[in-house]
């Protein structure tokens, strides 16, 4: 194929840390995310998904995986607590998102299970809209955690909205 431009890479930085390494409020932040996965409607999937928001108030937002069995009505973790906490506090900057889930076996996953496309949409347009980065912290096992340092950097060419706007 012949170049027509310039080719721009894209890549994911985080950092995988034991649980013992983060900052004490992200260990809080991400066990108000497993205390929040608790409470998940996934009677169809069994994977319940646990999400809290930190805003720069000091407010905790959590939110859990509500399922439908009209699977496109349901609504993950991560965007029941960013709406929740934007519907409460809509000029409040997020400062921090944990998620973590279980499997039907009630067990932690030994990897950390990463937010879906549109979750990362919605964490892209929160980012831009508070002119603020935020990191993501994915649990995973007891002992091992990805945190992401800007939340929009799980969405490499995320959509902007500018052809959207109008005057």
């Amino acid at each position: 194929m012949k170049e027509i431009g310039v080719k721009k890479q894209t890549a994911l930085t985080y950092y995988e840390v034991a649980l013992s390494e983060l900052p004490e409020e992200y260990k809080k932040l991400l066990q108000q995310a497993e205390n929040a996965l608790e409470n998940a409607y996934a009677p169809y999937s069994m994977f319940r998904v646990g999400a809290s928001v930190l805003l720069e108030n000091g407010e905790v937002i959590i939110g859990n995986n509500q399922e439908n069995a009209a699977y496109p009505s349901g609504l993950c973790a991560e965007r029941v607590a960013l709406f929740a906490a934007k519907a409460q506090y809509p000029d409040v900057a997020i400062k921090a998102l944990a998620v973590t889930a279980r499997s039907n076996t009630k067990e932690l996953l030994q990897s950390p299970v990463t937010p879906c496309g549109s979750c990362r949409q919605v964490m892209a347009e929160y980012e831009k809209y508070n002119a603020y980065n935020f990191p993501v912290i994915l649990g995973g096992s007891e002992d091992v955690v990805w945190v992401v340092p800007n939340a929009s950097d799980l969405l490499p060419l995320t959509f902007a909205g500018e052809g959207i706007k109008r005057e």
